[in-house]
């Protein structure tokens, strides 16, 4: 008959022998020798890179371009906790108000309940769960297109697609505002890269001109920009990216779920297709993960050849289910989207009429420019002094002499909030 199993403990692991403690009575071991190993705290030793680093941190600090963590607590909502106060959250991307809706966190619970808290492992090896499969069929339907794979971030879904997609003998022309993490997948792809002027449709068209001889040309654009809340031309754009044989690539992490017919982002609204959208999880839908969305043929090249899905964990369940359950909601819920972009209408037209100059913002992003990165910082500060919190943004964010404030409402902002904020830019000094 099999012996039942007794708890062992960290200090059992450990021989008398070797603790000293042979002629010692069981249970009669020193206290250090009782504590919990984990507990231990190692000797902070100073080193080469160290000093190297500390130097580089200074010098950033000299350019006030030095970056920290602010400590944020509570549910994601309109109202949050920053460093200890409570703030109007004007700094996140959870727009549609669904990071906490209950049934949002019940389908996350559920999930977990069901599957457990995570895949297991990378998709083509035992992590492709039915979860999976059911939200890409819906992220299909919801976008439009054929099929859909998911991402565990919106990062690695542009490292995929472009990285998969192009490598030497290709170009790639990209707006000079793309996101960072089109900027390095450009890199990483080892094609040959062009750059066009912000949104800037003549300038593309000169540069498109010039591509003779790539095996395979790529537009990749933002939908939304996200420091500067405009939106992609894309009905000038497109027409001029078929005349020259591209495949259009369109990042809408911040358009999917607000803009166009039904949340569907910058293509329905601009009235084109793309061969490839690329949508976030973790904005509007207020989960977490990325999805790419396109053609059946695309996505199971896709899964042959985006290392950034191959050699990585799949996305979790509680995420998963998250997802599923925002994407029921948003389309269930058509007002969240109207009252957000009437929040971001009306912050913005206060901040105008103060002489805050909010760019070319159109949509729920709406930067406040004030140019210098330390008179940046100082609005931050008040902001946040007044229990307000928005984020400075500075370079390499933004380009140099146009650091700003970046304000996201969401559909949970009340006109008395907005008018609050309203009211502390009236009163701050840069």
């Amino acid at each position: 008959m099999m012996q039942s199993r007794s708890r062992v403990s960290f200090n059992s692991l450990a021989s008398p022998d070797r603790l000293g403690e042979s002629t010692r009575a069981p249970g009669q071991c020193q206290k250090a020798q009782m504590e919990n190993p984990l507990s231990f705290q190692p000797v902070a030793v100073r080193t080469q890179l160290d000093d190297a680093l500390a130097a580089e941190l200074e010098e950033l600090r000299r350019r006030t371009l030095h970056r920290r963590l602010r400590s944020v607590s509570g549910r994601q909502a309109a109202r949050m906790t920053v460093d200890g106060r409570e703030c109007l959250m004007l700094a996140g991307s959870n727009y549609l108000d669904l990071a906490a809706d209950a049934r949002v966190v019940d389908a996350a619970r559920d999930a977990a309940q069901a599957y457990g808290a995570a895949a297991g492992g990378s998709r083509l090896i035992n992590g492709n769960l039915d979860l999976h499969e059911a939200l890409e069929r819906e992220l299909a339907a919801f976008a439009g297109h054929e099929a859909a794979l998911v991402f565990s971030t919106g990062y690695m879904a542009n490292l995929g697609v472009l990285t998969a997609l192009c490598g030497p003998g290709d170009v790639i022309v990209s707006d000079a505002l793309n996101h960072a993490s089109i900027v390095d997948a450009c890199r990483l792809a080892r094609a040959e890269t062009r750059v066009f002027a912000h949104n800037d449709p003549a300038d593309f068209a000169r540069v498109a001109g010039g591509l003779a001889g790539f095996r395979r040309r790529v537009l990749v654009v933002d939908g939304v920009y996200s420091m500067d809340g405009d939106v992609a031309r894309l009905a000038e754009l497109v027409p001029i990216a078929r005349a020259h044989d591209m495949v259009v690539v369109l990042d809408d992490a911040h358009g999917l779920g607000v803009l166009g017919a039904h949340g569907r982002g910058v293509a329905s609204l601009t009235g084109v297709t793309v061969d490839v959208l690329i949508g976030n999880l973790g904005k509007s839908l207020g989960s977490f993960g990325a999805f790419v969305a396109g053609s059946l043929l695309l996505r199971e090249y896709l899964v042959n050849t985006a290392r950034s899905f191959i050699f990585t964990c799949a996305l979790a369940p509680p995420a998963l289910g998250a997802a599923r359950a925002a994407l029921a909601v948003a389309r269930a819920e058509p007002e969240r989207r109207k009252l957000l972009l009437e929040r971001a209408e009306q912050l913005r037209a206060g901040l105008q009429s103060l002489g805050w100059n909010t760019l070319r913002s159109t949509t729920q992003i709406v930067p406040a420019l004030v140019g210098e990165n330390a008179a940046t910082l100082r609005v931050s500060d008040q902001l946040l002094a007044r229990g307000i919190y928005a984020q400075g943004i500075r370079h390499p964010s933004v380009p140099h002499g146009s650091a700003r404030i970046r304000l996201t409402p969401t559909c949970a902002h009340s006109l008395d909030d907005v008018a609050r904020v309203v009211a502390a830019f009236a009163e701050i000094v840069p």
